[in-house]
């Protein structure tokens, strides 16, 4: 059984607060890594369709013996699929690779503001929801402006911004816009990959005084940030390691040290001007 936490979302469906994220992964290279997360204990599954990787988790769920009752699967709309009449094609693509009948969320992956297309995008998520064919609606990589937007135009509030978030990056303006109006706040590059965090002196200071490695204690940074998370791993003892992180608790001054570690810049690609399609 799972002992990770769960966090209610704005609607009422409950989403585990860490999970497991497939970015990357080659679908011939999924079922190695998600059948370790699941011996683990995760019950929380981060995919989309550009990863490419849906087949091959929808083939590990179907072989799974964890009851799809348990699994809370994510997928997310990529950016030439946006736009009411081909969200819903892109829907039942989604569903058809991950042999699922219904998903637990659907996110559209980035507003990709140049077409215009992520208000028309929304009501078709709506309606999807509504049609009780995914029990919960988000979105991704979207800012205050766009949140702002798809709400006034559409009145529904997604349930979940999927976002950069990282001790180097951690978006307190948005996250404090998430809180005010019941947003759910889920981190991708929750370990900023890519970067030096994991290496910073002052990270293996806290670390060391609990006896724990940095990645697990950035993790656990996050949960008492009330951040859901996803790290992504295909080590098997890292992503043992990545789920121990419930029987610790970092105090005020670990949670200090850490905010210093703030510089303001993204790894990833900047929502407002991230245009890819293709």
């Amino acid at each position: 059984m799972s002992t990770v936490p769960n966090v209610e979302l704005n609607n009422g469906v409950q989403i585990p607060q860490l999970g497991f994220g497939v970015f990357q992964v080659p679908d011939a290279e999924v079922d190695v890594a998600l059948r370790a997360a699941l011996e683990a204990g995760y019950r929380s599954i981060d995919t989309a369709a550009i990863y490419q990787n849906e087949k091959g988790v929808g083939r590990v769920i179907a072989e799974s013996d964890v009851p799809r009752s348990e699994l809370f699967v994510t997928t997310k709309l990529w950016n030439g699929e946006q736009g009411y009449d081909a969200t819903m094609r892109a829907f039942d693509e989604s569903l058809r690779q991950l042999r699922l009948d219904y998903l637990d969320l659907y996110l559209i992956h980035w507003p990709v503001p140049s077409l215009n297309r992520y208000v028309d995008t929304w009501k078709a998520f709506v309606k999807l929801r509504e049609e009780g064919r995914v029990r919960a609606i988000g979105v991704s990589n979207f800012t205050q402006d766009h949140l702002t937007r798809v709400i006034e135009e559409t009145g529904v509030v997604p349930a979940v911004n999927q976002i950069e978030l990282h001790p180097n990056f951690p978006q307190t303006e948005l996250r404090e816009f998430h809180a005010r109006h019941g947003i759910a706040t889920e981190a991708w590059a929750p370990l900023a990959q890519g970067g030096d965090l994991l290496r910073d002196a002052s990270l293996a200071g806290v670390a060391e005084k609990h006896g724990r490695t940095p990645a697990q204690v950035v993790l656990r940074w996050h949960l008492q940030l009330g951040n859901i998370v996803i790290p992504k791993s295909v080590t098997p003892s890292r992503i043992r390691e990545n789920i121990a992180v419930f029987d610790f608790e970092l105090d005020d001054e670990d949670m200090a040290t850490i905010a210093r570690l703030e510089t303001g810049k993204r790894n990833g690609p900047d929502p407002e001007t991230f245009d890819v399609v293709g």
